[in-house]
C-alpha cells in the first residue's frame, strides 16, 4: 500500500472560539446565569425562567467538503502545551468577587458571594476546552432502562457477586473527547478480481472435492471520496485496549449525529463529567489515515458485487487533497464494575450513546458455569454424533467449544468496535471503472481468489502503537 501524498502547504488554523467570553453566561430571557442541558431536548435552560434557547453553531469550518484544500484545524484541535496555565481567575460581574477556577478540574464555579455562575468559555492548550460539543438528549432515567435490559438479558452466566451487587444508581453521564477529522481525497485501485463461473465436485467418500471455473479480471477503481466526520477517541486511556480494562465498549458505540454538534459552551457539561484530551493530531493521524483508507476500500466495494470470489488490489493509492480536524465532546452515559480476582481486577463498562442510545458492554461471567453447560453441549453433542451416520459427524466434536466461545463473546463483547468503513458518512463521485478479461480458470481448488484484500481492516494494531508513541512523547 503506498503512502498518502503529504499536504504541501502550512495548516489553516480557525478560531472556533471566536466571539466566546469567559465570566457569566445570561439567560437572554431574564439574565440569570444558572443554565443547564435539558437532555429531552439537548438544548441550553435557565433553571430560573425555564426559558430554553437554541444552541450556538460553530462558525469559519468548511462545510462542503469537496472544498476543501490544505490542512485546517480548528483552534481547539491545536497541540496541548502541557506547562500552559490551568489556574484562571475570573471577576465575577455581579459583585465584583474574584473566583478561581482550576480548568483541569472543572469549566464552572459559583461566585462565594452572589452565586452567580461563572464558566470558562474560551479555549485553553491544556486539551480542556474543544471547538464543539454534542449535548446530552438521553435522560438518565431512559439510560438506567437500556442499561439494565443490556445486562438483564445475560445474566444467566453473570458472576454471582456481579449480579448481588449490580446497580445502575451509580452510572454517570460523561463527555469524552474525540477528534474529528473531514477529508477531500482520491482514490485509486488497482488489482485482480475473480467472478465464479461453475462449481461441481469429483471423487467420492473421503476424496470428493468441489472445484471451481472463474474468469479473472484486470481491475480498476479510480474515483473522489468525501468523508465527512470520520471520528476517533483523542484519550491515551480509550486507545490503549488493555485486558484489564473493556474500553473496546466505549468504542463500539459510535457514530454519533456529530452534525448536531453547538459550539462549545460550559453549560453544556453542568451536571456530567468530562475526560481531558491528551492526543495531538500526529499522534492520531495514523489512525485517521489508516481508517480512511479502509473507507475508501469499503467504497469501492460498493462497485465490486459481480467479483463474488474476491479482489486482490495490488495498488492501494488515496491522495489527499483536503484535511479538517476539529475536537469535540461526545456525551455517553456510563456505568462501571470492578471484578476483583485475587491480586488482579478487571474494570467492566456498560455505556449507552446519550444520542442515538445504542448500548454495548461487558459483563463479569461465571466461569464454572459456563465451563458446566459448555461441557454438558459437547456430551449431547458426542451422544448425537454415536447416533447419527452423516460424512461430517465429526464437527460436532467442537459443539462445546463452540458454545462457550459464542457465550463468552455476548457476555465480554471483547470483539464490539466502532465499523468506521462502513458506518462513517462518505460520498463518492467521479467513478472511472475497469473491467478487463484477462483469462479464463478452470479446476480451481480454492474458494476465494488468492490474496484477497478488498475486505480488509487495515488498522487491528494501529491503537497500539499510538498508545506507546504518546507515552514516549509523555
Amino acid at each position: 500500500m503506498e503512502d498518502d501524498k503529504i499536504l504541501s502547504d502550512e495548516p489553516k488554523i480557525i478560531k472556533t472560539d471566536e466571539g466566546s467570553k469567559d465570566g457569566q453566561n445570561k439567560c437572554p430571557k431574564c439574565g440569570a446565569t444558572d443554565i443547564s442541558v435539558n437532555a429531552k431536548t439537548g438544548r441550553l435552560r435557565c433553571n430560573f425562567c425555564r426559558h430554553e434557547f437554541e444552541p450556538e453553531k460553530i462558525q469559519g469550518l468548511e462545510t462542503d467538503i469537496s472544498k476543501l484544500e490544505r490542512e485546517i484545524i480548528g483552534s481547539g484541535a491545536q497541540d496541548i502545551v502541557e506547562d500552559s496555565q490551568t489556574i484562571k481567575t475570573f471577576k465575577c460581574s455581579s459583585c465584583g468577587a474574584e473566583v478561581v477556577i482550576d480548568t483541569s478540574e472543572s469549566t464552572q464555579a459559583r461566585c462565594h458571594w452572589c452565586r452567580n455562575t461563572l464558566s470558562v468559555n474560551q479555549q485553553i492548550p491544556n486539551g480542556v476546552i474543544p471547538d464543539v460539543v454534542l449535548p446530552f438528549n438521553l435522560t438518565r432515567d431512559d439510560a438506567k432502562k437500556h442499561i439494565e435490559n443490556f445486562v438483564g438479558k445475560r445474566k444467566f452466566f453473570a458472576h454471582p457477586k456481579f449480579k448481588e451487587e449490580f446497580t445502575t444508581d451509580n452510572i454517570m453521564g460523561v463527555y469524552f473527547p474525540y477528534m474529528i477529522v473531514d477529508i477531500n481525497s482520491h482514490a485509486n485501485f488497482r488489482g485482480h478480481g475473480e467472478h465464479e463461473v461453475k462449481r461441481y465436485t469429483r471423487g467420492s467418500g473421503e476424496n470428493r472435492r468441489t472445484y471451481y471455473d472463474v474468469d479473472l479480471y484486470q481491475v480498476e477503481r479510480e474515483f473522489d471520496l468525501q468523508i465527512e466526520g470520520l471520528t476517533v477517541e483523542s484519550s491515551s486511556d480509550k486507545l490503549k485496549k488493555n485486558s484489564n480494562k473493556t474500553n473496546n465498549i466505549i468504542n463500539s458505540i459510535m457514530p454519533f449525529d456529530i452534525e448536531n454538534s453547538a459550539k462549545y459552551n460550559a453549560n453544556y457539561l453542568k451536571g456530567y463529567t468530562s475526560e481531558r484530551r491528551d492526543a495531538n493530531i500526529e499522534q492520531l493521524r495514523i489512525i485517521v489515515d489508516a481508517q480512511a483508507k479502509d473507507i475508501a476500500r469499503f467504497s469501492a466495494n460498493e462497485t465490486l458485487k459481480e467479483y463474488d470470489r474476491g479482489v486482490n488490489w495490488q495498488s492501494e493509492q488515496l491522495e489527499v487533497k483536503g484535511k479538517q480536524w476539529k475536537t469535540a465532546y461526545l456525551p455517553v452515559w456510563l456505568y462501571s464494575y470492578q471484578q476483583k480476582n485475587g491480586n488482579n481486577s478487571t474494570l467492566h463498562y456498560v455505556a449507552v450513546n446519550a444520542r442515538t442510545k445504542e448500548t454495548m458492554g461487558s459483563v463479569p461471567i461465571h466461569m464454572p458455569k459456563l465451563l458446566g453447560f459448555s461441557c454438558l453441549v459437547e456430551l449431547l453433542a458426542i451422544i448425537v454424533m454415536l447416533l447419527v451416520d452423516f460424512e461430517y459427524k465429526w464437527i460436532l466434536l467442537l459443539a462445546g467449544f463452540i458454545y462457550f466461545f459464542i457465550m463468552h463473546l455476548r457476555y465480554r463483547n471483547s470483539n464490539a468496535r466502532h465499523h468506521h468503513e462502513i458506518e462513517t458518512k462518505k460520498k463518492m463521485s467521479n467513478l472511472r471503472k475497469i473491467d478487463k478479461l484477462i483469462k479464463r480458470q478452470t479446476g480451481l481448488s480454492n474458494s476465494k481468489i488468492v490474496g484477497a484484500n478488498n475486505t480488509q481492516i487495515g488498522n487491528k494494531s494501529i491503537s497500539e502503537s499510538v498508545f506507546d508513541t504518546l507515552n514516549e512523547l509523555k
